[in-house]
This record gives structure tokens, sequence and C-alpha cells, in this order.
């Protein structure tokens, strides 16, 4: 299978499939390239170069016990587009893979990429501090670490069947193979990992990421994103960017791309066109 050895001895798993102009997309935690089937598929089909990978610690990348921060993230990424050697590239991010674009643009420049798209995206940052009084408190994500840590099994299969595909919601039939898939491709990364990613997609700050970044941007977001709250995120994120675009999505989970993929894959290839 195909991997990208990198400079500090991990290997990163990867896709790359079709020709075109290429899109890369990055998966959010704890989760792996394969969280993004639904877009591979259609952009694929509408003669795209798709290409996703697995996060260090994820997925069929090796599980290493360093390396889980913004900063790695990004340079792996870096990393990845230097080795397929990608130009004019579209890099959407889903939930923490969100954070992994916007610090790969800002700390990599933006000569390879031609637009972005954050999707349920985790910038400018999650946690509650006296700059962002909106955002959840630390204790949530102690309390997020703490089940990694302890009983990850068990964790996993209950957030899938409820806040992160909104399958907790009045009327909204929870989707078995959904659930239980999600479970799947969290299992096969690594505990420590996890455990420091929680940290990474929680308390990086990427206030000053935002501002610098020049080209498009395609900001979408639910309003009923129960994982990362709509209000302290998505709006926000579009007013730091200089050429940011923010699309609500009335009623929409956290894990849209999944759920809804037929309207977010409709949305995306609009932007992509434009």
């Amino acid at each position: 299978m195909p991997v990208l050895p990198t400079t500090d001895g991990v290997e990163i798993f990867y896709k790359d499939w079709g020709s075109g102009q290429p899109i890369v997309f990055s998966h959010g935690w704890p989760l792996s390239s394969d969280d993004w089937d639904a877009q591979l598929m259609f952009f694929l089909a509408h003669g795209y170069r798709v290409i996703a990978h697995d996060r260090r610690g994820h997925g069929r990348s090796t599980q290493v016990a360093d390396g889980h921060d913004m900063d790695h993230y990004a340079d792996d990424l870096a990393a990845l587009t230097a080795h397929l050697d990608l130009h004019d590239a579209v890099h959407v991010g889903h939930s923490t893979g969100g954070g992994e674009v916007v610090r790969y643009l800002a700390r990599h420049g933006e000569d390879r990429v031609a637009k972005a798209v954050l999707i349920s995206a985790v910038p400018p940052i999650m946690v509650q501090t006296e700059a962002n009084p909106g955002g959840l408190p630390k204790s949530v994500f102690d309390g997020i670490q703490e089940q990694v840590a302890t009983n990850r099994s068990n964790f996993y299969r209950d957030l899938p069947a409820t806040a992160f595909y909104g399958f907790n919601r009045p009327g909204v039939e929870p989707q078995e193979a959904v659930i239980q898939n999600w479970w799947r491709q969290g299992m096969m990364g690594g505990a420590k990992a996890h455990h420091d990613g929680v940290v990474a997609f929680s308390q990086t700050d990427f206030t000053d990421d935002l501002r610098k970044i020049t080209v498009p941007v395609l900001v979408m977001h639910g309003d009923d994103d129960q994982v990362v709250p709509y209000a302290d995120s998505g709006p926000l994120s579009a007013e730091l960017l200089p050429n940011g675009t923010l699309k609500t999505y009335a009623s929409f989970p956290h894990g849209m791309p999944t759920t809804q993929a037929e309207t977010i894959n409709a949305d995306l290839l609009e932007f992509l066109q434009s």
C-alpha cells in the first residue's frame, strides 16, 4: 500500500486516485481517510484526482507515541503534497482536518494551493479562554481524554450513535452501519495518538493562521453541530479569513459529509467550479 516516510520515521498511508485537478482531503478525529469515501468516489467520477491520507497515529499510518500536534500534522501534509508534487490543489478538511488544513496553509504557504474548504472545522479555537469566552470548558476535553485512555471502545460506540451525526435528535433515525464504521475507523488508530490529539484539536489557536490565508476558502458548518458548536467556529473563521465565505446548513450535524453527502458534495463541486 502507498506510504510516505516522514523525516521523523513515520509512515503515512495515503490514497491517490484518478487524474485532473487534485483535491486533498484531511479527516477528522479519531478517524481515517475512509471517512471520505462518499467524497472520494463522487469527485473521482467528476474527473478530479482525489487524495486522502491517514493522519499519523490514525488508521493505517504508524502508531508513534509523539508528534500528535497541529505543527506535525501540517508538516506531514506538506510532505505529502511535495511527495506527490501537487499544484493547483484544493484542500478540504473536516473537523480536526480543518485545523490541519489551516495550519498547513499558514505554515507552508499557498504556492501549491488554489482553494480550501473547512467543513465543521475546529478553528478558530474550541476551548474556553479569556479571549474565547464562548468556547467549551477545558473539563469537557479532559473528560474525552479520560475516556480515550480508559475505555475508548465504548466511547467510540456512543459518540457516533448520538451527537456526532445527530442521531440523538427527535425524528432522526440512527444508521447502524454508519455508527459501526465510525467505531471501526477509530479503533484502527492508536490510543496515544487519539489521546494527545484531543489537545491538538481543542487547544490550538488558529486565529493568526486564518488571517494569513489569502486563497478562497469556503466555510461549511451545520447550525446543529453538537461537537464543534456553530457560533464559536464557522462564523468566526469566515470573519477572520481575508477571502472566506460562510455557508450555513440548517439542522445539519457535525458528521454532515457522511449523512448529508449529497448536499455537501454538490456544494463542494459548485465551489470548485466557481
